[in-house]
């Protein structure tokens, strides 16, 4: 894509309220925009990485043997009644009236609507095990959104449910879906620590957390220095010592982008959610839960992955994997070769985004850094009398010269193609 098509408003300074890198770098590198208090725009730039992040949930949900639906965000009062959580949610359930003055809120979290449509649907074992998710905006009138994307009121959220028979396979489920988490977080780039959580308002009997380390991170955590024990301040022992290790536990900053729940249960003896089993006899269906904070993911990224420049993305969910750089609007040369190479990549199916405004070099160049697309060619008169085009690379600003006929082999073995 060429950037003078692209909606791409850079800034030069931070806004006053972003407290936090992800959500200076974002704003700045023209990605998000404020709306109101924890209220975002996703600008195109911006929402190219949130389907990135995306893609990779779906395909890892996938694999792991989930399906996909879509649940309304607006429920009516009657489905948290039941759940008990009506009453004890507190005001960050956003609760309002149609026009009929019925009681409906905006879903924060969807076990309600979820139990309730698998109770109407699911009859017989031969229907389990089942795992649903989706991927849609929630709100969480947050007491003080903040943070950009970190802390929103309004945000997207992959939430996966499962139904199973037993406790044996729902505790079977919970740990593929464990596994599919680590999956997801290392494609996405980020170094990730899972560590045992407090169940809070969603309830169950076992949690685990996902923290992406961070100093900006908002929550303390604890982990071993010699396996892989890691948790949440509530779930710490007093003595602050590994159970299996029995050596003192290190601390962390982290941000939580994810966490499973076990549920048992919990809701589908509220909602009599029951199927009949081989001997025609009800049993409660027991359920698991699964959440991802996607535009906190993206957002912990950016926290992870940064330079007093701007943004470094990790390659698997940059908006654009290479950005190309004419320097010389003016020469013929500069423009054809430019114009050869990006056709070249896009028949590759290389996402590459083509810097053809009418701008100085240091401007590109600065823009580039903030934007953090993993490779930058530079087409410049200097290097084409010589027979060569630069590559630089984002994460460690190495430049390589490489001669014109070998540059898309060149690169292509850098992307992993």
């Amino acid at each position: 894509m060429r950037f003078s098509q692209l909606l791409i408003p850079t800034l030069r300074e931070s806004p006053a309220d972003a407290e936090v890198i992800s959500h200076q770098l974002m704003t700045r590198a023209g990605m998000i925009r404020k709306v109101a208090a924890g209220i975002y725009t996703y600008l195109p730039l911006g929402l190219r990485v949130i389907k990135k992040v995306e893609r990779i949930i779906r395909e890892e949900m996938n694999a792991a043997g989930a399906q996909e639906l879509l649940l309304p965000i607006v429920m009516p009062k009657e489905l948290w009644e039941e759940s008990g959580r009506w009453q004890i949610y507190g005001k960050e359930l956003l609760r309002f009236k149609d026009r009929n003055e019925r009681d409906f809120c905006l879903g924060p979290t969807h076990e309600e609507a979820i139990t309730d449509l698998v109770r109407n649907e699911i009859r017989s074992y031969r229907q389990l095990p089942v795992a649903l998710y989706q991927i849609q905006t929630k709100f969480r009138d947050e007491i003080r959104p903040r943070f950009g994307l970190m802390r929103g009121r309004e945000f997207i959220m992959k939430d996966c449910y499962s139904f199973d028979r037993d406790e044996k396979s729902a505790v079977e489920c919970y740990w593929r879906m464990y596994e599919a988490y680590k999956k997801i977080f290392t494609r996405c780039g980020l170094h990730c620590r899972p560590v045992e959580a407090g169940t809070g308002l969603i309830g169950g009997t076992l949690s685990h957390e996902f923290h992406v380390l961070a100093s900006s991170g908002e929550d303390e955590i604890f982990y071993c220095e010699k396996c892989d024990y890691a948790a949440s301040t509530e779930k710490v022992s007093q003595d602050k010592k590994c159970p299996k290790c029995r050596i003192v536990l290190k601390s962390a900053r982290g941000i939580e982008v994810g966490q499973v729940f076990y549920l048992g249960t919990k809701y589908s003896k509220s909602f009599h959610a029951v199927y009949l089993d081989q001997e025609g006899k009800e049993q409660l269906i027991v359920m698991g839960c699964y959440g991802i904070g996607v535009g906190r993911t993206a957002a912990a990224a950016i926290e992870q992955n940064n330079d007093s420049n701007g943004i470094i993305w990790p390659l698997t969910i940059a908006p654009f994997a290479v950005e190309l750089i004419p320097l010389g609007q003016d020469d013929s040369e500069v423009q054809k070769v430019s114009q050869e190479i990006y056709q070249r990549l896009n028949e590759l199916r290389v996402e590459v985004l083509l810097d053809d405004r009418n701008e100085s070099a240091g401007v590109k160049f600065k823009d580039a850094d903030l934007l953090g697309i993993p490779f930058r060619i530079n087409v410049g008169k200097k290097g084409l009398a010589k027979g060569e085009v630069e590559i630089k690379e984002r994460k460690d600003g190495q430049v390589a010269s490489v001669k014109r006929e070998k540059l898309v082999e060149v690169l292509m073995e850098k992307l992993g193609g």
